[in-house]
């Protein structure tokens, strides 16, 4: 049986998104994971952050939560960011990433990988990789009411938050769970007079496909575009369910939404099969 030839080194004309010019409106802490999954496929990413994640001003809250953090039964890594957040006030405040180990640990999809880079435990993994897979785990385990989970989230600012982290929040009540939410990064608009170039490509025409990874994205996007003509040569491709759910309740109709949503390799396959 012949040895599969790796993607990198087939000729670029075989490789199934050859030429597709695709859009990527991620921040950077997701955006070069999505794009080097879209170049393995041999496409042409261009990037478009419409948002953007930054460290808050003032960590009092989250600081507090840390010290305190034998309080807690849970803390539910919802985002890479989140995680992120939670290592930089673990290193101001002088913890090991291991203090995070005072408590279990929930997360979703491969970030529960930089988890592990890190010799911490991940207590439950969902099969669904979202907010509400945790959830649904959550409530197969008996002793979850009445127990305390911390829950580290976007401060939204500039926009409406979207609905995913309050119907996160109002999933652990549900199930009996008490919910610090607490503030761990911000998450901001960003000005589209960064973009003239990339968004007179997608008036031209010129780009095949929009690849949205999550509702504040899509937001952002339609922040930036003054009518909906405007992308209508586009293929709007939303990472799963929940981010094709916000853009359809902004308006926008997707034409992908893929079915592998653990990582960006399942996403850039989903806008592969679409585009050939």
């Amino acid at each position: 049986m012949p040895e599969p030839v790796p993607s990198l080194l087939l000729p670029a004309e075989q490789q199934p998104l050859f030429g597709r010019r695709i859009v990527i409106t991620a921040p950077r802490s997701y955006a070069l994971r999505l794009a080097a999954a879209l170049l393995d496929l041999g496409g042409l990413p261009l990037f478009m952050p419409t948002i953007a994640t930054t460290l808050l001003d003032d960590y009092t809250a989250l600081d507090h939560c840390l010290v305190q953090r034998s309080s807690f039964d849970w803390i539910a890594c919802t985002s890479r960011n989140g995680i992120e957040a939670l290592l930089h006030r673990c290193a101001h405040l002088g913890l090991p990433p291991t203090a995070l180990q005072a408590c279990r640990l929930a997360a979703i999809g491969q970030d529960a990988e930089r988890l592990a880079t890190l010799g911490l435990r991940v207590d439950l993994l969902p099969a669904e990789p979202s907010p509400q897979g945790i959830v649904a785990a959550l409530a197969q385990l008996p002793a979850s009411p009445g127990q305390a989970i911390l829950v580290p989230a976007p401060l939204v600012e500039g926009m409406p938050e979207p609905d995913i982290i309050p119907s996160f929040v109002a999933g652990l009540q549900q199930i009996g769970m008490h919910v610090t939410r607490v503030p761990a990064y911000r998450t901001r608009l960003v000005d589209r007079a960064h973009y003239p170039i990339e968004l007179e490509l997608i008036r031209r025409g010129a780009v095949d496909a929009l690849a949205l990874s999550s509702a504040g994205e899509v937001a952002g996007l339609l922040a930036m575009i003054d009518d909906p003509g405007d992308y209508r040569q586009c293929a709007i491709c939303c990472f799963g369910p929940y981010t094709a759910a916000n853009a359809r309740r902004l308006g926008l109709t997707p034409a992908v939404v893929a079915d592998d949503f653990s990582s960006f390799a399942g996403f850039a396959r989903a806008i592969a099969a679409y585009l050939q």
